[in-house]
């Protein structure tokens, strides 16, 4: 007999399977951000060269950019196409799927000839693997949360969904060591000749360890529930659209100045550092990989806290502060010195921690469960087309065109505006419908509701 709307709650996994689950969210999404990171690197350092050559070095950056862009442009095509199968066919199909395509899509960047060997071709075949990644990224992110979150307790939403949040410093931690360390081992011609491409390569071994992780985990209680309730959405991408549309824009504009924040400090400071502050490439990646390893830690624990106090409360004053200190930074870093250098960039990554440890947990509460791979996906990947994808972008146009770090600090403040709004749109966790049966589908009658 199945269960009615009148009983039991959702089952929750064991102890050791809610351990594999945050593993293998945090795993396989470090591993898939270690194929994005090692692009956003070399996009920032060496492909202006290889494959955009120009006598002006910002267009050359500027165009190596672009290819970063396409990454975020693609991701609401992946976020359309997965987001709708998680909620069909299951979570753990669609995030092996992600898994191979993105680590496919790098491994293969690492063999492409570059522009001097075959001219436009190289390029051309560049930002369509980049799209590739995209796709795969967009489809992987809300899989990820909720394989994590949907095995453990919702009321510990905060800290469970935070795993798949370390992915992206940690997958970027691994590809900055790999890139100084190359860049350390190996003379500058070695490195733009070859060096570049074994970080790229080393993704096939990556992606294989990510692939035997989640091959031996079991669906999430909640969507076996729903199949056994056979309460699976039909056309999940229709209903989050048309019932719930301030669940998406909360969710997308709270999401803009993480994102934003996370491109300046992880990607184009890389650019700012040696272009404008005349540092070496490894002294720069150095203050990224100091940030990056502190948000291993910082984001659980800010997922966690964000369980005892009130989530929007933090994620809003951390939008606060991420307004504010780049007119701290930049002032900060203009003699050079790498100490401050890197000071400022783990200041904002402490900020964008206390940010992102929560942003998981809130952005999936904002949807009903049977709607949450759906949901979280479009919002995620929706963010991105406003937020990180323009962001580089935008902060080489802005330092090319006024010589000036001002615009940029007043670009990511007004980012932080647009975040804090959608905080204030958002609402606040909804842990009991976790425990409870999840809100009836379009056209369902309360004869037919089963828990999902």
């Amino acid at each position: 007999m199945q269960p009615t709307a009148s009983s039991a709650p959702q089952p929750r996994a064991d102890r050791s399977g809610v351990r594999r689950a945050f593993v293998a969210s945090l795993t396989g999404t470090a591993l898939e951000w270690y194929d994005f990171a090692v692009y956003s690197a070399a996009a920032a350092l060496v492909f202006g060269d290889l494959f955009f050559p120009s006598k002006d070095p910002f267009t050359g950056t500027l165009l190596a950019f672009s290819t970063y862009a396409v990454g975020y442009l693609s991701r609401p095509l992946g976020g359309f196409v997965f987001g709708r199968l998680g909620d069909v066919i299951g979570r753990k199909k669609v995030l092996i799927a992600t898994l191979v395509l993105i680590g496919g899509a790098t491994l293969l960047i690492g063999l492409l000839p570059t522009y001097a060997t075959v001219g436009v071709a190289a390029p051309a075949a560049l930002v369509l693997l980049r799209f590739a990644q995209g796709v795969g990224v967009g489809g992987e992110w809300g899989g990820a949360v909720l394989l994590s979150s949907e095995f453990g307790d919702p009321r510990r939403r905060g800290f469970y969904a935070s795993a798949a949040q370390v992915g992206p410093p940690a997958g970027n931690l691994l590809a900055n060591g790999v890139l100084a360390a190359l860049g350390a081992a190996l003379t500058e011609d070695q490195f733009l000749s070859w060096g570049w491409r074994v970080a790229f390569l080393l993704s096939g071994a990556l992606v294989a360890f990510g692939l035997w992780v989640r091959a031996k985990l079991e669906e999430t209680p909640v969507f076996k529930a729903m199949e056994a309730a056979q309460d699976r959405p039909e056309a999940p991408l229709r209903e989050v659209f048309t019932t719930q549309p301030k669940a998406l824009t909360a969710a997308i504009l709270s999401r803009v100045a993480p994102d934003v924040l996370y491109a300046m400090f992880t990607v184009f400071v890389l650019t700012y550092a040696t272009e404008e502050l005349d540092m070496s490439r490894g002294s720069a990646l150095t203050a990224v990989l100091i940030g990056s390893s502190l948000q291993i830690v910082l984001i659980p624990l800010a997922g966690a806290l964000s369980d005892r106090v009130n989530r929007r409360l933090l994620y809003g004053g951390a939008a606060v502060a991420a307004g504010v200190w780049p007119f701290l930074f930049f002032p900060l870093v203009a003699d050079g010195s790498w100490a401050l250098l890197t000071l400022g960039v783990v200041g904002a990554l402490v900020i964008h921690s206390l940010m992102y440890g929560p942003q998981a947990a809130f952005v999936a509460e904002q949807f009903s469960p049977r709607l949450r791979y759906t949901g979280s996906s479009l919002a995620y990947t929706l963010a991105g087309l406003i937020g990180g994808a323009i962001a580089p972008l935008l902060f080489t146009a802005l330092l090319g065109t006024y010589h000036a770090w001002v615009p940029l600090a007043i670009y990511i403040a007004i980012t932080a505006v647009v975040t804090v709004i959608g905080l204030w749109l958002g609402r606040d966790p909804g842990s009991a419908e976790d425990e409870e049966p999840l809100p009836l589908p379009v056209g369902r009658t309360a004869s037919s509701t089963t828990v999902s």
